[in-house]
């Protein structure tokens, strides 16, 4: 079942108690609930996506200082989005109409990067939404249309919570070693250690964050946990795969109606990677990349 709003169609997806909502627009997963407990904070339906919640950022997430970049000796100049910092911010798809193939308890998104101001190249891209019996499982692919290599780099943005608690009591933990620091325009300028609080726990209404952070702990099988913890000890989860190697984390008070509301954001590159290269693969062409990340509960 889909409905219309300013977010395109919404896809309704179903299985048992789990249960999730996909936008069109941004191929954004704008809710999530097992039990009917929201583990992604909802908004209202007759509003457009706020805070970039859950949309995919594809081909570079996060900021590019001044819309200018080095693409292999050439210069380039894309469109400045956000003009208050001057920066062209988290890429080319997040009002882009996605295409929609669906089942019963999975979807497929896709959509294709064109060539145009500052960057011209043709990739064609899919995100696959599919729900497991504790949460959802999402899976994104890149794939270089162009006649050369193509610069690529892809996050997501979505807003976690455990919808019956208060987040303020909610612990927040991020595996994280490094931490990037940064300018008044949020771009960075060089790294330092995280904190050790951020990987023992914290509580939600204790800190502030807009931050990116690497040097990621994996657990055995491979994954990177971060995760919000309630004070009855439920915990949900988002894991990170292969290829995912950066996180920005981003808390605030103005998010529809949430008196707190945290973003945890998987990256394969920090912010300004097309100039510093961090994390930005160059796909041959006709070349994929696969990435998966998901969110649980436990």
């Amino acid at each position: 079942m889909s409905t219309a709003s300013p977010t395109g169609t919404q896809i309704a997806l179903q299985l048992g108690e789990v249960t999730a909502q996909i936008a069109q627009v941004g191929a954004s997963l704008r809710s999530l609930r097992i039990g009917g407990v929201d583990l992604v904070a909802p908004y209202p339906l007759a509003l457009p996506t706020p805070a970039c919640s859950g949309v995919v950022l594809a081909p570079w997430p996060n900021r590019v200082r001044d819309g200018r970049w080095d693409d292999d000796g050439t210069a380039r100049q894309l469109a400045i989005t956000e003009p208050k910092l001057s920066n062209a911010s988290h890429g080319l798809l997040r009002f882009t109409a996605y295409e929609i193939t669906q089942t019963e308890s999975a979807v497929t998104l896709s959509a294709t990067i064109v060539p145009q101001t500052g960057y011209p190249y043709l990739i064609e891209t899919a995100v696959t939404y599919v729900l497991t019996t504790d949460g959802i499982e999402v899976t994104h692919t890149l794939t270089n249309r162009s006649e050369t290599a193509a610069p690529v780099a892809l996050g997501t943005h979505p807003f976690l919570t455990i919808g019956d608690v208060d987040p303020q009591d909610l612990v927040l933990r991020v595996p994280a070693a490094t931490q990037f620091e940064t300018d008044e325009r949020m771009l960075p300028t060089g790294t330092t250690a995280a904190p050790q609080s951020l990987r023992d726990g914290v509580r939600l209404g204790d800190v502030t964050l807009d931050t990116g952070f690497t040097d990621l702990t994996r657990d055995a099988d491979g994954l990177v946990r971060h995760s919000l913890t309630a004070p009855d000890g439920r915990r949900v989860s988002l894991w990170q795969g292969e290829g995912f190697d950066f996180v920005q984390v981003y808390t605030t008070p103005r998010y529809p109606g949430q008196s707190l509301a945290v973003a945890i954001e998987p990256m394969t590159a920090p912010a300004d990677a097309f100039n510093s290269g961090l994390g930005v693969r160059r796909l041959a062409p006709d070349e994929s990349w696969i990435l998966r990340w998901g969110i649980t509960l436990g």
